[in-house]
């Protein structure tokens, strides 16, 4: 008998993507979590693959006892539970990087349309204003500090793409460059405070644990400048939200973009939503065409890998040994 993929997506593109490049010699079933085909699936799965980090409970395991692999597709995991899957002792891989290039671009296009005010500037001309009562006061990148907040693979293309638009880049991350990888990237380390006090765009890149989580509160929004920009592609939950919102409506921050919220999806009465000086997206940074190809190519070399007795890549860094 075949050994068997079961795959589990949101995302139509990831799904015919998958069925494309599923591997021969594979049994391979595409079903919604929870749904009566995947249960039968799963009793004799050896490989789950897709979004499914929330499904990482001690339930999964008794569900499908021959499993040897849970493949995330996204580079977060917060939703798994890693104490289940240590139990388990099945390996739980994330993406490798699969959409470091779609969330690294979102970034600096969040940066970018704050900067530029770029929904003012279209909601001005599509209601016949032109260019509104008041020509809007817009700055370039060129020249401004980016502060990168985890350089992990998204965080270092991150910081590549700032530097391509001129912007000087500074870093903070626990796991701290070599100075000759500092050299080749051409960033520099500080401390949290420092980057917090010299950065005019900071653009997070960490996970969500319990380290990080709210790790921009009050105390760190009032550390920076009047005039910087607070940029989100990570996890909601990385920024006390009703913190931000106080520092965009106080003058303690400019401006904000985010691709995350700490609800998601959020309530129709966020306040968020009522701000000129904020530009919102659905936690779309990621899944691009273009990565959701990259991410299935990823899982089923991961998923041969295991197939051919080998050991897995991207272990998620909590369950390596």
């Amino acid at each position: 008998m075949d050994p068997k993929i079961v795959f589990v997506t949101d995302f139509p593109d990831a799904a015919d993507v998958a069925r494309e490049m599923a591997p021969k010699g594979f049994d391979f079933v595409v079903a919604p979590a929870g749904g009566a085909e995947y249960e039968e699936a799963m009793a004799e799965a050896q490989f789950l693959v897709g979004f499914v980090d929330g499904l990482v409970r001690d339930e999964l395991y008794k569900t499908a006892p021959n499993l040897k692999l849970v493949q995330v597709l996204s580079a977060g995991y917060d939703k798994a539970d890693l104490e289940a899957a240590r139990r388990a002792g099945v390996p739980l891989a994330n993406n490798g990087g699969a959409n470091a290039v779609a969330v690294s671009e979102h970034a600096i296009l969040l940066a970018l349309a704050v900067s530029r005010k770029l929904v003012h500037q279209h909601k001005s001309v599509t209601g016949g204003r032109w260019r509104g009562n008041v020509t809007p006061r817009l700055h370039e990148l060129r020249g401004q500090t980016l502060g990168v907040v985890g350089l992990g693979t998204i965080g270092k293309k991150t910081a590549r793409l700032g530097q391509a638009f001129g912007m000087d880049v500074i870093y903070y991350d626990i796991a701290r460059l070599r100075e000759d990888e500092e050299d080749a990237l051409k960033v520099r380390f500080r401390l949290l405070r420092e980057l917090l006090q010299l950065s005019d765009v900071v653009t997070l890149h960490t996970p969500l644990n319990d380290s990080t989580r709210h790790l921009i509160g009050a105390e760190e929004l009032a550390l920076m400048k009047p005039t910087s920009i607070l940029v989100n592609t990570a996890r909601g939950s990385v920024v006390d939200e009703a913190a931000l919102y106080t520092a965009l409506t106080t003058g303690v921050i400019s401006a904000a973009g985010l691709d995350v919220f700490e609800q998601e999806p959020p309530q129709a009465d966020n306040p968020l939503f009522g701000l000129e000086n904020v530009i919102l997206t659905a936690h779309l940074a990621g899944p691009t065409f273009e990565s959701n190809t990259a991410r299935v190519r990823n899982a089923f070399d991961n998923v041969q890998r295991v197939a051919r007795g080998e050991a897995p890549l991207w272990v998620v860094p909590e369950l390596q040994d």
